[in-house]
């Protein structure tokens, strides 16, 4: 067995006790250096030189690490997410922008009006209710667009930063295997802890996983936590590239990777925002489950609310004595073309009038699969969620509607819109176009008049019994269902002129529009028209029940039966009548265009009850039950409201998992005053003592030398 002197032995301990105060030193110098992590030299017994320094290494447990970092990821998306979740939230709520206020103001306002509908100031202020519903939604449309805008500045923002942290992270890895290859004992721990913060900050910008480099000694992989590579073990590393679809507002995730000069071949990867985590998760799950639904759920309540105000409008009589037109302008919304079709293709969509129940909340994905004459024949439909996925209907099967017929010129799909397709290019098989009714559509409706007097409050026709009638029967209700002026198959029995059609400008050459009911018993009557003599239009046996008469006539009416001039038509003559009480052989009721019937209020009621109907479709499966425009709205509200409440339930949480994780790290990698300030008196000591040996040593060999002579 070896023996070691006293020299020696001094000397390695004066050094390791050195190398000792040293660390100690450097642990306490840095209790305040953000990401430090204590550091521990190794001293090793040594049968030649006493004692022996071993390698200086950072203190840490890598599975302390790798939850910290977990938890900095959820607490990075859930605190994202709330925060945005939480201002939408609160400006949906406010009254002063809440769309269930603007409503119950606008019907309060026609109720007071119908009361009189001759008076303008009513009118007036059921017009200014109308604008300032539409500025609600205007004002909450546009909040969001301009939150889309500086959501896609922060997409940009966010990916560069974790580019530039990528290649940090990259260009670590490289000094550390540099600087492991030199055969010093100590670990880089300077960069080491440079590389942990950086791997910190992108874990809180994406979900990731770290794993150490099985050929590269020091080396570190970065990889998503879906499995996509983000730092190679040969340094190399991916970027992200922040790209948009068809709809240039809406930002997707691509990695496109940098092997710089290297002979291998980049590659791009489409990357699946739900699995990316982190900030930049929580930016794409608020868009994707929080800002996108509300825009467009905004913009579906008032297209159906517009459309729905127009067509009652339209089937009634305005102060001027002329049929009623439309009192929002609801615009045209354009397609876009995805990556892959280009060409000069102009895509047109509109609200087809009188179909907004049926507008659904979808974004439309169309590809042509057929093409004729330089045009689409056959599309394939694809209903979507915002984030471009393909909407699922109740059995869990996705939305699609292959091989839909289309023509030149505009084409009705599902949902109540039309398309058409046009442009100088030529249009071929695999062309992809995407279609947004309802995205940002609530910040272009205007009021499409400022006339109080286009309130078309008072029905087109007047209903009225006979004074020589000796029945008891009376008129209990006259519908309006069609007031189309002009040709074509949409045509109403209105002239355009303060009339109904006689026989001149009837559709038939035999018959004029309806215009009395003539009893010829109890149970029969004949259907006349209002030329002089009048015209049988048809006759109607074995009558039990008196409601639409005209209905009745058209589907019972024989010698003759109802004209097939009339029938061919979509709703001639698009009015009817119903009565109450016994009639009585040879009663009459006369129907006319109701002249100067300015006091009747009976479309103005017709209005107010709108606000009770189910207007506003639920999904894209017409099968489902519509609601109301309050009823949507609080759903709307209801449904924001509950996501940013989980948010802050889940996020508190996150929080406590991630002070958790801090403290089982710290209490293994942290600096302790207490520790270190024990340890350094520890180490002053044995320097001490070892100092002590090299003396007494010293002095031992003085005293031989001393003897010697």
């Amino acid at each position: 067995m070896s023996t070691v002197d006293l020299f020696s032995l001094a000397t390695s301990g004066v050094n390791a006790s050195s190398k000792l105060l040293q660390t100690t030193s450097n642990n306490i110098a840095n209790v305040n250096t953000e990401g430090y992590v204590r550091q521990r030299t190794e001293i090793l017994n040594n049968d030649v030189y006493g004692v022996e320094i071993g390698n200086t290494e950072r203190v840490i447990d890598v599975f302390a690490q790798n939850q910290l970092r977990r938890d900095i990821t959820s607490v990075g998306e859930l605190s994202t997410f709330s925060n945005k979740t939480s201002a939408i939230d609160n400006i949906l709520a406010s009254e002063s922008n809440s769309l269930s206020q603007g409503i119950s103001e606008y019907f309060a306002a026609l109720h007071t009006a119908a009361d009189d509908p001759t008076n303008l100031a009513s009118r007036e202020q059921v017009l200014s209710k109308s604008e300032s519903l539409y500025h609600r939604m205007q004002t909450l449309s546009d909040y969001m667009l301009d939150r889309e805008e500086e959501l896609n500045l922060e997409f940009t923002s966010m990916v560069e930063r974790a580019n530039s942290l990528i290649g940090a992270i990259g260009d670590l890895n490289k000094s550390i295997i540099v600087a492991k290859g030199n055969g010093t004992s100590d670990e880089p721990s300077a960069l080491l802890n440079e590389r942990d913060n950086a791997i910190e900050e992108l874990a809180s910008i994406m979900s990731i996983d770290v794993k150490d480099s099985k050929t590269q000694n020091g080396a570190v992989t970065v990889n998503l936590t879906s499995g996509e590579s983000l730092i190679l073990e040969n340094g190399a590393f991916n970027l992200f590239e922040v790209n948009s679809e068809a709809d240039f507002s809406t930002k997707v995730i691509t990695l496109e990777t940098d092997f710089g000069s290297s002979t291998k071949q980049d590659t791009s990867l489409r990357v699946i925002e739900s699995d990316i985590g982190g900030s930049l998760g929580g930016l794409f799950r608020y868009r994707d489950e929080v800002l996108g639904p509300a825009m467009r759920d905004v913009g579906q309540i008032s297209v159906a609310f517009a459309d729905a105000v127009n067509s009652q409008n339209k089937l009634g009589m305005d102060l001027d004595g002329q049929l009623g037109g439309n009192i929002f302008e609801i615009p045209e919304f354009q397609g876009f073309a995805y990556e892959g079709t280009d060409g000069d293709y102009k895509i047109t969509g509109q609200l087809i009038e009188g179909k907004g129940s049926e507008l659904s909340d979808a974004d439309y994905k169309i590809e042509v699969t057929a093409v004729s004459a330089g045009v689409p024949s056959e599309i394939t439909i694809s209903f979507l969620n915002p984030d471009g996925s393909i909407k699922k209907d109740g059995a869990g099967d996705d939305l699609v509607i292959e091989n839909y017929a289309v023509t030149s010129g505009f084409n009705e799909l599902p949902g109540g819109i039309e398309v058409e397709f046009s442009g100088t290019s030529t249009y071929t098989v695999g062309n992809e176009f995407l279609i947004q009714p309802t995205k940002t559509i609530a910040s272009s409706i205007e009021l499409a008049t400022n006339r109080p007097e286009d309130l078309a409050f008072a029905a087109p026709v007047r209903a009225q019994a006979d004074s020589t009638n000796l029945g008891s029967a009376n008129v209990s209700g006259v519908t309006i269902s069609n007031t189309e002026v002009g040709g074509g198959a949409e045509q109403s029995a209105f002239d355009g002129a303060g009339g109904i059609h006689d026989l001149a400008s009837s559709p038939s050459t035999s018959f004029g529009a309806p215009a009395q009911i003539v009893f010829t018993a109890t149970d029969s009557y004949e259907v006349l028209d209002g030329e002089s003599p009048p015209n049988v239009i048809t006759t109607v046996s074995g009558v039990t029940d008196l409601s639409n008469l005209l209905a009745q006539a058209k589907t019972n009416g024989t010698g003759p039966a109802w004209p097939a001039e009339f029938s061919a038509l979509d709703d001639y003559p698009g009015y009817d009548m119903s009565l109450d009480g016994v009639p009585k052989a040879g009663d009459s009721f006369s129907i006319s265009f109701n002249t100067d019937g300015f006091n009747d209020n009976s479309n103005a009621l017709s209005m107010t009850e709108l606000q009770s109907e189910a207007l506003v479709q639920v999904s894209s499966e017409s099968t489902n039950a519509p609601r109301t425009f309050q009823d949507a709205y609080a759903s709307m509200v209801g449904r924001v409201g509950e996501e940013a409440a989980l948010a802050d339930i889940s996020l508190a949480s996150a929080e406590a998992m991630k002070a958790q994780s801090e403290n089982w790290f710290e209490s293994i990698s942290g600096v302790s005053l207490d520790e270190e300030a024990s340890n350094l008196i520890k180490f002053q000591q044995s320097y001490s003592a070892a100092a002590r040996i090299l003396t007494t040593a010293q002095e031992l060999f003085d005293t031989i030398l001393s003897a010697a002579r």
